[in-house]
């Protein structure tokens, strides 16, 4: 007899590096002890969904300037602390190679590998003017009531 898998649900706000890399962590830990996994994308995390390659899509002119002014993808977030002008976020990513942990990237396909659902809020999208052609491959779109339902039966729920 077949036990259901414990769950565990996070929504990841920010789109800051750190917060990012931890969010990826707990997913992918869970993921390896089972878990069925959720993470929820919300305005500024939905950054670390973005292709890193500019895509061209019919945009009016404010949807434009949210896009040139965010980051696009996993590979071009900053720090919540220590931004230095950019140094900051290449000296995390060098102690992180320096000591062999995986980068946002890797992380964000070993996620995808382990079955972890990533969505990304479809309301967000519409206010920030986010396409799906602009977000990676495998994601799943949804609002805010898929994500209550997941989280309903998840013993833990993280908010990031």
């Amino acid at each position: 007899m077949n036990e259901p898998k414990e769950k565990t649900t996070i929504v990841l706000f920010s789109g800051d590096l750190d917060k990012a890399i931890a969010a990826f962590i707990i997913a992918n830990g869970a993921a390896a002890y089972d878990h069925e996994v959720t993470i929820f994308f919300t305005f500024w995390g939905l950054n670390t969904l973005r292709k890193e390659e500019a895509i061209s899509v019919r945009k009016g002119w404010l949807e434009k300037m949210f896009g040139f002014m965010m980051p696009r993808g996993a590979g071009r977030l900053g720090l919540s602390k220590m931004q230095f002008m950019g140094m900051g976020p290449k000296m995390i990513k060098h102690v992180m190679r320096k000591h062999n942990a995986l980068s946002l990237p890797e992380l964000v396909r070993l996620a995808q590998e382990q079955g972890v659902k990533l969505v990304a809020c479809t309301m967000t999208m519409d206010l920030l003017g986010l396409q799906k052609e602009e977000l990676l491959p495998g994601i799943e779109y949804a609002g805010v009531a898929a994500y209550l339902g997941d989280a309903a039966d998840a013993k833990v729920n993280l908010f990031i």
